[in-house]
């Protein structure tokens, strides 16, 4: 009895292990957070949820006091180290990675591009005339990282190396692409005072990367101080997190030195935002009262302009940029990809979630323009995920078909099998 109860345990643990080693994993705990948001903002418990999120919660050192409620504390707080992380990938894939070259990052910058212009454009066009609703405008123009590369893959070994880095590659543009957005049209009035002391601690990051330390107690220690400079300066406070990341060091001051704190630092914080930073993001903001919805608010300028920004917007976009690119030479499709397969990638990055959801709580301080920005927001993501899982899925199968044809049977079943 007691070593059958071993072995079960043993067991349920080799499995939640290789869960959440799964490349899927990260979007599939994100998609549960998201729907028991949902669940709870429309049951009776709904005043459990919102008690939850007013809850406030204050933070004093002497004269200096940070009140916010939980909800900010997630948005502002959680948010930056989500960012950080966000700013470690972009640094390490600009300096020897997926973007360390022009041949390298022609094709996903591209596309980015087009991922963030067109998707813009059709939402302005669906809220002409409506001052308030135009801030809304770079919603649809974001890509969500986690939740994209999760549905590609639950292809599985089907899908070609090169169509997940070209994912990877443009929705980590497409993050820079937020960022940029979200200081030059997001950031209320300034403090200049607030922003030259963090500027001061910028200065420090900067000496403490050039000296080479690389302990990085004294990066974070200074990187506390400017997130709380940078909340109260008037910029948003997440930007501190990319900041932060920009002057972490890649590589040891020697050049036999393998140490890399970012790396190490990317390697460790990547689960903690993936199955916590993110999940608790998402059930914080995508509960929304279905109930008090009707079939003609859905169709309104702030959740339609939305929803067909990420869905019909992002493949546009994405597939009119990337093709002009590849016909006039600029750039080339990546190694075993087709045109079918990079259509159904263009729809995955119409996976807006939680970066549009974030650009929401950005752009719209009401209920009822959050509640609209949630419709448009999960109703494009989801739709997108759906219709570009089944693209891919379809045209790799067939792919793989073709590729078999000419072997024998042995050589097709082992192939099925290990897919």
């Amino acid at each position: 009895m007691i070593a059958a109860l071993a072995k079960t345990k043993e067991g349920v643990k080799r499995r939640t292990i290789a869960f959440f080693e799964h490349d899927a994993a990260g979007g599939i705990v994100l998609m549960t957070a998201a729907a028991l948001a949902l669940m709870l903002d429309n049951s009776p418990l709904n005043w459990l949820y919102d008690m939850f999120l007013e809850t406030p919660v204050v933070i004093q050192i002497g004269v200096l006091v940070i009140d916010k409620p939980l909800l900010l504390w997630i948005n502002d707080g959680l948010m930056a180290i989500f960012f950080f992380l966000v700013g470690l990938e972009i640094k390490r894939e600009i300096i020897e990675g997926r973007l360390s070259s022009p041949q390298k990052a022609s094709l996903p910058v591209i596309a980015a591009l087009g991922g963030i212009i067109v998707p813009a454009l059709i939402y302005v066009a669906l809220n002409q005339g409506d001052a308030e609703a135009l801030r809304g405008w770079a919603i649809p123009a974001a890509t969500d990282i986690a939740f994209a590369l999760g549905v590609l893959a639950l292809l599985g070994s089907r899908v070609p190396v090169a169509l997940k880095v070209f994912l990877l590659a443009l929705a980590i543009i497409d993050d820079l692409g937020a960022i940029i957005i979200i200081a030059l049209f997001y950031t209320s009035e300034l403090s200049l005072s607030v922003l030259a002391i963090a500027a001061v601690g910028i200065s420090v990051l900067a000496y403490l990367n050039y000296r080479g330390v690389m302990r990085v107690a004294p990066y974070l220690v200074t990187g506390v101080i400017i997130w709380v400079l940078v909340l109260k300066s008037g910029v948003h406070a997440t930007l501190a997190g990319v900041v932060i990341a920009l002057f972490i060091p890649i590589r040891g001051k020697d050049e036999g030195d393998a140490k890399s704190p970012l790396k190490e630092i990317e390697h460790g914080l990547a689960p903690w935002v993936a199955f916590g930073v993110m999940p608790i993001f998402a059930f914080a903001n995508a509960g929304v009262a279905l109930y008090s919805l009707s079939i003609e608010s859905l169709f309104e300028g702030i959740p339609l302009g939305i929803a067909l920004g990420l869905f019909v917007g992002k493949q546009i976009g994405i597939m009119s940029f990337v093709w002009v690119a590849v016909k006039t030479g600029v750039s080339r499709l990546p190694d075993d990809v087709n045109w079918v397969q990079m259509y159904g990638v263009s729809i995955l990055a119409g996976i807006g979630f939680t970066m549009s959801l974030f650009i929401g709580t950005l752009a719209f301080a009401s209920q009822e323009h959050a509640a609209a920005v949630r419709i448009g927001v999960l109703a494009g993501s989801t739709i997108s995920a759906i219709v570009g899982y089944f693209i891919l899925r379809a045209t790799l199968g067939r792919a793989r078909g073709e590729n078999v044809s000419g072997n024998d049977g042995n050589e097709e079943t082992a192939d099925s099998a290990k897919a």
